[in-house]
């Protein structure tokens, strides 16, 4: 008897466990489906490689992805955090301040990483900004002014960019600044998007070799993506970088573009990553090869006179140090960091004939092309 009734009682739990197993198996499609939701979360965005936490919140970001508003903020600030661990190595002594501030309005923000003082470095600053806002009047005229037919007098606007400028301290170690951005305008219903930027190299004594390699890593990155960019962008280099009261040149070029928009929104944000990276690689072996040169008096004295040519060329032609200038709540302070934290005007000078600075200024004042065979000719 016993036996019988233990039979049933294990057939009973038999039946239903066989019943709730097919009540799971009905639901097993929603029971997969929602854990599928539950782990299709939005990727993390790995920050501990930045120099600090990113401008826009990480959440929104994260929801954004594939936006190019997003995949420039995430870009640039890459970039600024590999060049100025790149520039501490060289250094070897002095750390980045890095300071990040928020506009008044509420409109965007920036961070500013700020060496003073280094070994090697008398002052670099690399700055990434992301801004939005309205666009004043007096910037809307610049734009038209380059041929944006902008209907609206203020209209909504982003701009996501890094600018950097590297003064080192040994005069036979150049000079460089870079820039790049991405600039996005709602006018009306219809969105205006377009890339600007370049790299440029500004030595106070002509070496050749330096010019060559430097010229070269910048065309090796253009022809990746058109090989009609490198002549083309090296002449508006020159042609941008010129300081016409003088005559002069502030350097020896680069590459200089803007107004980018074409063939598409991907190439144009694929090439303008690809100049960025090219930082690095074009000017690193630079620093190497003179920060350990000896120099005097005369040496110094050159290098703080041409920086004075460098702040007179910010100051007064820069397009994008008066666009900022232009722009409401602008912060003063990182638009003035490309200048020299020395430079030296005398009355009248002028290097002695057949010298080292006299080289200089003969090839500042008709630029030449670095790479053979000549591919900048026209």
């Amino acid at each position: 008897m016993f036996f019988k009734v233990f039979l049933r009682s294990c057939s009973l739990i038999y039946y239903q466990r066989q019943r709730d197993i097919s009540k799971l198996r009905n639901y097993g499609t929603v029971f997969v489906g929602a854990f599928a939701l539950f782990n299709s979360k939005k990727p993390k965005i790995q920050t501990d490689h930045f120099m600090a936490l990113p401008v826009t919140p990480l959440k929104q970001l994260e929801e954004t992805p594939e936006e190019m508003k997003t995949r420039m903020e995430l870009m640039i600030m890459r970039v600024q955090a590999e060049v100025c661990k790149a520039l501490e190595k060289e250094d070897d002594c002095s750390k980045f301040l890095v300071d990040k501030w928020s506009r008044q309005d509420g409109c965007g923000g920036g961070i500013s990483c700020i060496l003073l003082d280094g070994k090697v470095f008398e002052k670099a600053g690399v700055n990434i900004s992301v801004i939005f806002g309205k666009m004043s009047s007096a910037a809307v005229t610049q734009m038209r002014s380059r041929g944006k037919k902008l209907k609206q007098d203020n209209p909504p606007y982003f701009v996501a960019g890094i600018s950097a400028v590297i003064h080192p301290k040994n005069p036979l170690v150049p000079t460089i600044h870079f820039n790049y951005r991405y600039f996005e305008v709602k006018d009306g219903d219809e969105v205006v998007w377009w890339f600007g930027g370049g790299t440029d190299l500004t030595p106070y004594y002509l070496n050749t070799a330096d010019a060559v390699h430097f010229h070269s890593t910048l065309k090796e990155a253009c022809d990746k993506h058109d090989k009609s960019y490198y002549p083309k962008f090296k002449k508006w280099c020159d042609d941008y970088f010129n300081i016409p009261h003088r005559g002069e040149r502030r350097g020896i070029g680069g590459i200089f573009f803007d107004d980018l928009d074409t063939p598409d929104q991907e190439s144009c944000f694929k090439f303008a990553t690809d100049c960025a990276d090219a930082v690095i690689p074009s000017y690193i072996p630079l620093v190497q090869r003179h920060k350990y040169a000896t120099y005097g008096k005369t040496e110094r004295n050159w290098q703080l006179l041409r920086r004075g040519r460098y702040v007179e060329f910010n100051l007064i032609y820069d397009r994008g140090t008066k666009f900022g200038l232009y722009t409401p709540g602008a912060r003063y302070e990182s638009i003035l960091m490309s200048l020299p934290l020395l430079a030296r005007w005398e009355y009248m000078h002028q290097p002695t004939e057949e010298s080292p600075e006299a080289e200089l200024l003969e090839v500042l004042r008709k630029p030449r092309d670095w790479i053979e065979p000549c591919a900048c000719a026209e």
